[in-house]
């Protein structure tokens, strides 16, 4: 299970994956890394999409962490998660130095033969499914196989930011899945064919491309859906403790609602509802769902980090952003793109960010203006995209008759 910005995910991880498929069933085997919460939905979403297409596309979706050695998995996602927080400037550095080495340098060599090693019982599993496709939502499984001799299916790549670091291109795939223009630009400048790179967006859950109605889901949740709303998704990180963010929005002006995220932060779902019992109606305290697209259909502006999942959901639903101090690397050119597209905003502290939502909600036609711009930017059916390019490459369609 993976909990991100109050979303619980469950998803297929089997420990044995049986071998006893239909040979005109098309296998699609989805890895993801569970370093960060957007990997794995986006790898999800592409598996949900699948299921759709019935009895003819079987998919699976294993987390490559569920399979490599305790101390591998806690250096690997432990430490990034905790560098990302508490170090962001280490991270950025380090980002940014492995953006520019060279992949034939010692460094990488090792890092590479460190990986094999700790990896084997990914490969077991895999063979057990025999698939006649893979698509890899992280770099790290990507990497791994491009590198196996012989491998028999079709290995594509999904990008999940708005940027391209260069550890996603490898050699031997046979396609790469570009978030927007400009990923696909650097890669084909990176070497890789211009006909291997198809701009899809990065995967979503389908209930993010048909939103609900804002009517229907704002009394659902008990709040007035005429009344200007403001969502705070996730943690505070770099803003403060999220019950000290909602009560200065609450402040902003009396007609402002709020709907804040705490996630699998229990005492702080807590604190928020002791907050909203000072403010009757107007604050909604959510802990875990699987529906915050419902909670989006709600809301006039989302407080969010720029992680590329959770700005792709809020672009699919037309939601303009105030983005919340971006941690350099990915963040950071994450929260470029979507700045220079006129759909979000940034604040780096408390103050800019109340500031940031007093200037919105007073500015109802910039408002209008950066909901248009989101619906020109967001790729709602990316997974449906991904899926039929897969499907229809001439290795599946020789495996599959």
């Amino acid at each position: 299970m993976i909990a991100h910005a109050g979303v619980m995910l469950a998803f297929h991880a089997p420990h044995a994956v049986a071998s006893t498929r239909p040979a005109s069933r098309k296998r699609i085997l989805v890895l993801s890394v569970s370093a960060g919460a957007g990997h794995v939905r986006a790898a999800e979403a592409i598996r949900s999409c699948a299921q759709r297409h019935g009895e003819n596309v079987e998919a699976i979706h294993l987390d490559v962490m569920d399979y490599v050695p305790a101390a591998f998995r806690k250096l690997y996602t432990d430490f990034y998660i905790a560098l990302v927080n508490r170090h962001p400037a280490v991270w950025g550095y380090l980002y940014r130095i492995t953006d520019e080495a060279r992949p034939d340098s010692l460094l990488q060599k090792v890092r590479r033969a460190a990986e094999r090693l700790n990896t084997r019982r990914l490969h077991a599993q895999i063979a057990a499914f025999r698939p006649d496709a893979i698509v890899c939502t992280h770099f790290l499984p990507a990497e791994l196989l491009s590198r196996v001799a012989g491998l028999d299916c079709s290995l594509w790549v999904q990008v999940t930011d708005f940027d391209l670091h260069r550890m996603w291109v490898h050699e031997g795939i046979t396609g790469y899945f570009a978030a927007n223009e400009e990923v696909a630009f650097r890669l084909r400048a990176h070497g890789v064919a211009a006909q291997a790179v198809r701009v899809t967006g990065i995967p979503i859950m389908p209930g993010f491309g048909k939103p609900p109605g804002r009517g229907e889901c704002a009394r659902a949740i008990g709040l007035d859906a005429k009344r200007p709303t403001v969502l705070l998704m996730g943690g505070g990180a770099g803003l403060g403790r999220l019950d000290s963010l909602a009560a200065r929005l609450l402040a902003v002006d009396g007609e402002v609602q709020l709907i804040a995220m705490a996630g699998k932060n229990l005492a702080m779902l807590a604190a928020l509802r002791k907050l909203a019992e000072r403010y009757p109606g107007r604050l909604v305290a959510q802990g875990f769902t699987d529906q915050v697209e419902r909670l989006m259909a709600c809301a006039d502006i989302a407080v969010t980090k720029p992680g590329g999942l959770s700005t792709s959901e809020c672009l699919a639903m037309r939601l303009p952003m105030i983005l919340n101090s971006p941690i350099p690397g990915q963040e950071e050119r994450n929260a470029d793109f979507l700045l220079e597209e006129g759909v979000a905003l940034k604040a780096s502290d408390a103050v800019t960010l109340e500031y940031r939502v007093r200037q919105l909600l007073a500015q109802p036609g910039r408002l209008a203006s950066m909901r248009d711009n989101a619906a020109r930017v967001a790729r709602p059916g990316a997974a449906g995209d991904v899926l039929a390019t897969v499907l229809s490459h001439p290795s599946i369609r020789s495996a599959c008759p």
